[in-house]
Order: structure tokens, then sequence, then C-alpha cells
């Protein structure tokens, strides 16, 4: 049996409070699977910050920002094996195969979005938590995140858009439907891994909006583009166009949208089957 740690922010919440029968609930997704992993034997210990030095088999850095602050990927890497080290910068101009410029030659829609994950929600987060605690924010100068836009075309973009270091400009194909819109998502652990095709009618694809949805298969050139990435454990949101899969997003600290959560728990055994691959792998 391996002893697991996992490394999250000083002031992350991976976990959440108990419930009334005093159960612990977390909003990730890794939580249903360390819970499987545990009942199988393992040991796993959350550390929250770099304040001990503690002792495991494996590590699972786990901290919920775009960018993952360099001492915490110094302090992760004094494991012999850490999953998701390489995974340390997500934001959109670093895994967005979607990205455009004033000067392409793009024709169709366009959409404007935050370069951080998530419209930077855990980076203002953390600065919150740590203001609270009367210390530094860890990501000072955040702007102020906008709601995404879509636009017809390049044209139709404020030429200050481009200039902008916290935005990005993508090319805007979400999937047609006689119905409405679709995306893919693919969640893995090691070898373990389910993909997704949701159908909504917005054209602003969630979880939480979806009509349908189907398995598909995972094409190739994102399993070369997720080792390229650093990716043991995640999710990457892509789409299928003209043929070929477009990655818009990548996340390393997937959540667990509550009106899906039986779902993902469902699907927590057949990932921890996959992370005990790599404490094999690791020993």
């Amino acid at each position: 049996m391996a002893r697991i740690v996992v490394i999250t922010h000083e002031y992350d919440r991976f976990l959440g409070k108990r419930d009334i029968l005093l159960r612990r609930s977390s909003p990730y997704m890794l939580f249903d699977i360390l819970s499987e992993l545990r009942r199988r034997g393992h040991s796993v210990r959350i550390q929250q910050g770099l304040s001990r030095r503690v002792s495991a088999d494996v590590a699972v850095l786990h901290v919920d920002a775009t960018t993952t602050p360099a001492d915490y990927i110094e302090y992760a890497s004094r494991f012999a094996f850490c999953l998701n080290l390489g995974a340390a910068d997500i934001s959109k101009r670093r895994i967005s195969g979607a990205l455009v410029d004033k000067g392409d030659t793009w024709q169709g829609p366009v959409i404007v979005k935050s370069n951080l994950n998530n419209q930077g929600i855990p980076e203002a987060f953390l600065n919150r938590q740590s203001q609270r605690a009367g210390k530094p924010q860890p990501f000072p100068d955040m702007p102020v995140q906008e709601p995404y836009a879509v636009h017809g075309s390049i044209d139709d973009v404020p030429q200050t858009i481009f200039d902008r270091s916290d935005l990005i400009v993508e090319k805007f194909i979400p999937e047609t439907e006689p119905d409405g819109y679709a995306a893919r998502f693919w969640v893995f652990c090691g070898d373990r891994e389910r993909c997704t095709r949701y159908v909504s009618p917005k054209q602003l694809i969630k979880a939480s909006d979806t009509i349908r949805r189907e398995a598909v298969p995972v094409p190739d050139q994102l399993r070369v583009l997720r080792q390229r990435l650093g990716f043991d454990y995640g999710k990457f949101d892509f789409v299928m166009h003209e043929g070929r899969a477009v990655l818009l997003d990548a996340n390393k600290t997937p959540g667990r949208p509550s009106k899906l959560m039986k779902m993902f728990a469902a699907g927590a055994s057949d990932l921890a089957d996959g992370f005990e691959g790599l404490i094999r792998r690791a020993g």
C-alpha cells in the first residue's frame, strides 16, 4: 500500500465542511478518487501549504491556480514521484489550439476569454483568503475579469483587446447540432479515462446545461498533447473542427459539477485504477 500526499495551496479549500452525518466533501474530482484509494488501503494526506516536510511514496501537485507558484513546484520536486509536476502552467496562451491574433486570416466568429483558467476565479479566491489571514496576496495585480464575449469576426474585436496580456482571442468553433452545440470533455488518470461529447442548447457549453451526452473516442493527437503538457491526471475540453481535435481548455484540478456529481463518483473506481497504475510506475 502506498503513502499518498496531495499538495494544495495554503489557502485552498480542498476539503469542504462536514455534512450532518459528519462526512467530508470536496469541490474537486480528485476527492472521489482518493476516497476509493483509501478504501483500498492506501494512506492519504492533504498537505495544505509548505510549512511541513512530509514523507510519501507518491505526491500530487494540486494547486488550484492557472500558474503554480515556483515555491510549490520546488516543494513538490522533492518527492521521488509527483503527479502533474509538469503541468504547472495551464494558461490559455500555452494550451489553446484555437488562438488567433489581429493579423490572422480566420473569417469566422471569435470569442474573447481570460488567459487565466476559469476566468481567474481560483486566484481571486486565494487572494481573498490570504487577505483575511493578514498575509500578502499570492496573485497580486489581478485584472478585473470580464465575461466571455463572442464576436462575429476578428474585425469586430476592439483592437485594444489584442494588446492585453490578460485576455486571449480564439476561433469560436463549437460543434453544431440541429438542436444546439457540442463540445467534448476528456477526463483521465494514468491510463484510465472517459471521453464524453455533450450537447447543449447554449453556445457556451456547460455540463449543467446539456440535453444529452455520448461516449466518444480520444483522438491520438490529444494523447500526444497531454504528454507534452505534462498531465498525469486532469481534464481536457476540446472540439472536433475540420477533422482534427482542437484543445480549448486543460484543467489540472477538475471539479465536480453538482448536477453530475453522482456520475463523477461512479467513475472514481476506474480512475483510481489508473492512479494505482501510476503508483506501480513510481515503484
